[in-house]
């Protein structure tokens, strides 16, 4: 069978692009993941997310290379390897960024649509949020927001310090401005998860027109006569061929450049040195690596309030009984945005997440004791990174170099030293005077700007943010134009993360599901005048 659309990644991006796209019952739509199904109950449970952690079977347990400017450390990059992809296994929090953030997208793409103005009714129209509609939110889109079931009281500690600081108290950081304090809003329904999967997958997996098939490992598009034309996957030991009128390409700011690359789309020189054919010359593939460092203070707590010890049976029990209590959380319950004194605009520049519980190496290194951990990474680092092949090999993970705090003028690190800073600030406030132990992380020993930079060489880590390795523009290099074509291949775009030419100020999760719902309605309007695939 010939299929009209062929989409690689069932994730963030690929989920929305199936439901959107099957809904015509004359198109035929084919889902490739890689991962397995979503059934893991910790996966629907918002507080399993700590027990993901180590679960590879829902993770592509990715590392990038030696970090030159922390250590020479491989720093952990956990992605979604499972249907709804990293909307599976992140913290939920549903943030947009600043309206900001997309004028520079459309400036950077040359194409005005991608504007605050023009991406507000996407976002609007994937979203569920339980508080209703308004300029601003949607109440009835297949990503359901909601308020959190469930709050620590530590989390409500966090709040008050920033707002002894004077930072404003949010109700809502995709309102009218983004900075302040609060609880995050987050992508659940009835108190469980809502991933892609569950919002948009799953209401359209009964149509006949869809085929889903889990396992199947993309290998590389099949490209004729400059244009698009199927792919071939691998799945249980077998080569599949199958053929399409167009290829999305969904898989992530990892998997889709590295795709393309083993297609022939990227650098002649690195395509050369791996003995792949050369179809179309770009630098840009694999470049532009964006990421959001992250760093953590830690603190331990005089009262045994937090979640680092728990009755995982009755947490259990609660959720699936009542959909109530601690299953409910998304661990990062509280957080909030500060525009700091190096901002170069009026945008917030630094973002936070409470912990209730103590966090060392993304929970893979367990801490005794209880405590509390506020993490803060800078929005909008100038450092970039780009990704290589180790080989021809599709089963070979993608080198990973993602620079952090490479950027000439060191303006990467001494945000981190300011974050650091805030964070510390925070947590000194009159709040925590209750529940107050030591610092574990940076340590009262650091003081200094240098004592705060070793700190921050040793211990930052990825917040599981990449995006940028397909970007978009309207430059001869840029990977991909602005409705997402990739340049020199017809029938051919990528729609996820790695077309954002620029992080956005926040989690990227709700920007990635606005381009998947941007790039359906592009599909759709170009699809009409294509005539239908042949059987």
């Amino acid at each position: 069978m010939t299929y009209d659309y062929i989409i690689v990644g069932a994730g963030s991006a690929g989920c929305v692009l199936a439901n959107r796209l099957s809904a015509n019952p004359n198109h035929r739509v084919l889902l490739l993941e890689a991962g397995g199904s979503d059934w893991h109950p910790f996966i629907h449970m918002p507080a399993g997310l700590s027990k993901l952690v180590g679960k590879k079977g829902v993770n592509w347990d990715y590392s990038t290379e030696p970090e030159a400017q922390l250590d020479n450390r491989r720093l952990w990059w956990p992605r979604g390897k499972v249907l709804g992809g990293s909307s599976s296994i992140n913290a939920m929090c549903y943030i947009r960024g600043d309206g900001r953030d997309y004028d520079e997208w459309a400036r950077l793409s040359g194409d005005e649509r991608w504007n605050w103005n023009g991406v507000l009714p996407y976002f609007r129209r994937s979203e569920g949020n339980e508080r209703g509609a308004d300029g601003l939110h949607g109440s009835d889109g297949p990503l359901a927001v909601s308020n959190l079931r469930h709050h620590n009281t530590l989390s409500q500690a966090a709040i008050d310090a920033a707002a002894a600081l004077g930072y404003p108290v949010s109700t809502d950081f995709n309102g009218p401005s983004q900075a302040g304090f609060g609880y995050y809003q987050v992508t659940q329904k009835n108190g469980a998860r809502c991933s892609t999967a569950q919002g948009y997958l799953k209401p359209a997996r009964g149509r006949p027109n869809l085929s889903v098939i889990t396992r199947a490992t993309t290998e590389r598009v099949v490209l004729a006569n400059g244009r698009a034309v199927g792919v071939e996957y691998h799945r249980h030991g077998k080569r599949v061929r199958a053929e399409a009128s167009q290829v999305i390409l969904s898989g992530g700011a990892l998997n889709s450049p590295q795709l393309l690359l083993l297609s022939g789309i990227g650098p002649a020189a690195q395509l050369r040195a791996h003995g792949i054919r050369i179809e179309v010359d770009n630098a840009s593939v694999g470049a532009n690596l964006q990421d959001h460092l992250d760093i953590c203070t830690l603190t331990r707590c005089t009262q045994p309030i937090t979640y680092d010890k728990t009755n995982d049976i009755a947490i259990a029990l609660e959720f699936l009984l009542r959909r109530s209590g601690i299953g409910t959380s998304n661990i990062a319950e509280a957080g909030g945005f500060v525009r700091s004194a190096l901002a170069p605009d009026e945008r917030c520049d630094l973002q936070f997440h409470f912990v209730p519980a103590l966090l060392d190496d993304h929970g893979r290194n367990r801490l005794p004791g209880f405590g509390y951990t506020l993490h803060a990474c800078a929005l909008r680092p100038r450092s970039r990174g780009h990704l290589a092949l180790r080989s021809a090999d599709p089963a070979e993970k993608v080198a990973i170099h993602a620079n952090y705090l490479s950027d000439s003028e060191g303006f990467d690190l001494r945000m981190l030293v300011e974050a650091a800073r805030t964070s510390r600030q925070i947590l000194a406030q009159a709040a925590f005077a209750p529940y107050r132990g030591e610092e574990i992380f940076p340590g009262s020993s650091a003081v200094s700007d240098a004592d705060l930079i070793g700190f921050i060489r040793r211990k930052a880590e990825s917040i599981y943010h990449p995006v940028g390795t397909c970007r978009m523009g309207n430059d001869s290099e840029a990977v991909v134009d602005s409705e997402l074509r990739v340049r020199g291949v017809d029938n051919l775009r990528v729609v996820d993360a790695s077309v954002m030419p620029v992080l956005p100020g926040g989690n990227t999760n709700a920007p990635t599901v606005m381009i998947a719902e941007r790039a359906a309605d592009l599909l759709l309007q170009a699809g009409q005048t294509i005539p239908h695939a042949a059987a």
